[in-house]
């Protein structure tokens, strides 16, 4: 049997009786017919799924970081513009299935820009862009930090606010969303470059700042933070230079102002760079990806797992046995997997992006899938909660190093054409036996609100609507608000 038409003829009967493979949760759910001649919901199930990557910036671009603003469900990706003197400059995203259109950049900075680091305040609902100046009042290299709001595709800024009058090198930030306080991190040159935290409060489209604390007296670079949200703790993941240049983490705790923290542990004894630390909010674990120079710079991850003002980590696995650069990291709560992309030195340089999942303190790979087929470097990347989407950003390489995009899915919808049967008369238990209104019928159960003479379509995630957008395919024309005409379709 290669089509339905080899099953059900036209015209051919209305409500037919399959096992499920899968439960079938509710009637009126649309539902395909497997292989074994057995029936399953419509879903979005394990895989990838990789959309074509779209230019933000038609000129060189660098040091790119991404967020994602959940009050708007936009992208908000900040970068140095180097084909306009590298002006610190951001620009609004849309994701639209797998796919992203852009609103016009806009520059948040008039001076060289760079070590940028975006993160989102879900509690004043703004973009927060730390960033160094390079040629600040003469002085440079001065930490920054400012605010933005997005407004349809477009995003405005306030007043940048110095938060560290010295050298400032690898900031990170983060939002602690238990404190409502934006969290940076930085190499402070102006004290021998130490590893340092402050604390930001956003008011409106402006920020100020606590006090600098001192978390490692030594030197520290590769700084990434995360937020705990299960213990409501900061994290940050760094190279310790005081100590070989081991990988290290440290839990801090947020008081008003003010940040607290507790005992540093190795998380790789050896020198470890391009280190970015994200939180797996399914496990309630922190992941952290990084470069492992002990180990040929290979790509590597390991979990951490947050105690009171401890953490403590498993066993670092390697997740790409070539050199990794530029590694970005986002935790993808649909698939529930940290999605790490770098610059795989082993492959050509090419954009690659990996999935990890986490089972208690280790972490396993899926197979890893190129996003640009260039040499990328400069990657960011974030997680789009409203489309359960990743957008990866990053400088192609293979176009003049432009500034581009593109969306990841780490799901993928079962629904084809082919395979489409029908709707369900009621929910159906799996391996049970429940009736199917299959094609060429009427079917009657589970709908409501349907606007009569309207064609509908199943959508990929199992959901019927008027959307024809892929993935969607055509299922009838309602007849009332509760029936759908079942058109027959080979």
């Amino acid at each position: 049997m290669t089509n339905l038409s080899d099953l059900f003829p036209a015209g051919a009967g209305k409500q037919v009786s399959f096992v499920a493979d899968g439960a079938i949760s509710a009637a009126g759910e649309p539902v395909l017919l497997t292989a074994a001649g057995k029936v399953e919901p419509v879903a979005f199930v394990p895989g990838s799924d990789l959309g074509t990557p779209v230019v933000f910036e038609a000129a060189s671009s660098s040091e790119v970081s991404a967020t994602f603003d959940s009050d708007s469900n936009k992208v908000v990706i900040a970068y140095r513009d180097v084909g306009n003197s590298d002006y610190g400059t951001a620009v609004v995203g849309t994701v639209s299935g797998t796919s992203i259109s852009y609103g016009t950049p806009v520059v948040f900075e008039t001076t060289a820009t760079a070590k940028i680091s975006a993160t989102f305040d879900s509690n004043e609902n703004k973009v927060v862009i730390s960033f160094q100046d390079a040629y600040d009042s003469g002085s440079g290299y001065r930490g920054h930090a400012i605010v933005g709001t997005v407004s349809g595709t477009a995003i405005s800024f306030g007043t940048a606010v110095i938060y560290n009058a010295a050298l400032t090198y690898f900031t990170s930030a983060t939002f602690d969303s238990d404190s409502n306080k934006v969290v940076i991190g930085y190499r402070d040159g102006g004290a021998s470059s130490y590893g340092t935290a402050i604390v930001g409060t956003v008011s409106g489209t402006s920020i100020s700042f606590g006090t600098a604390v001192v978390f490692e007296s030594a030197s520290c670079d590769w700084m990434s933070a995360t937020f705990d949200s299960d213990s409501n703790k900061v994290v940050f993941a760094y190279q310790d230079n005081g100590n070989s240049g081991y990988g290290t983490g440290i839990v801090g705790t947020v008081s008003g102002t003010s940040i607290s923290f507790g005992t540093a542990v190795v998380f790789e004894a050896a020198s470890s760079t391009n280190i970015r630390a994200i939180f797996d909010s399914d496990n309630n674990k922190v992941v952290v990806a990084y470069a492992d120079v002990g180990n040929s710079e290979y790509g590597t991850g390991v979990v951490g797992t947050v105690s009171g003002t401890a953490i403590s980590f498993g066993t670092p696995v390697v997740f790409e046995t070539a050199q990794a650069d530029f590694i970005s990291a986002t935790f993808d709560s649909a698939s529930n997997t940290a999605v790490i992309s770098y610059q795989d030195r082993g492959n050509s340089s090419y954009g690659t992006l990996i999935q990890g999942t986490v089972s208690g303190t280790a972490i396993s790979y899926d197979t890893a899938v190129v996003f640009e087929a260039a040499s990328s470097s400069y990657i960011g990347s974030t997680f789009d909660s409203d489309s359960n989407k990743a957008v990866i950003a990053y400088s192609d390489g293979g176009n003049s190093a432009y500034g581009t995009g593109v969306v990841f899915s780490g799901l993928v919808t079962n629904l084809t054409a082919a395979d489409l049967l029908g709707i369900s008369d009621a929910a159906i238990s799996d391996t049970a036996s429940g009736n199917i209104t299959v094609k060429g019928g009427i079917a009657t159960k589970g709908l409501t609100s349907l606007t009569p003479g309207t064609d509908y379509y199943a959508q990929g995630d199992g959901t019927i609507s008027t959307v024809t957008t892929s993935p969607a395919v055509k299922l009838g024309r309602a007849l009332s608000a509760t029936s759908i005409d079942l058109e027959y379709q080979s």
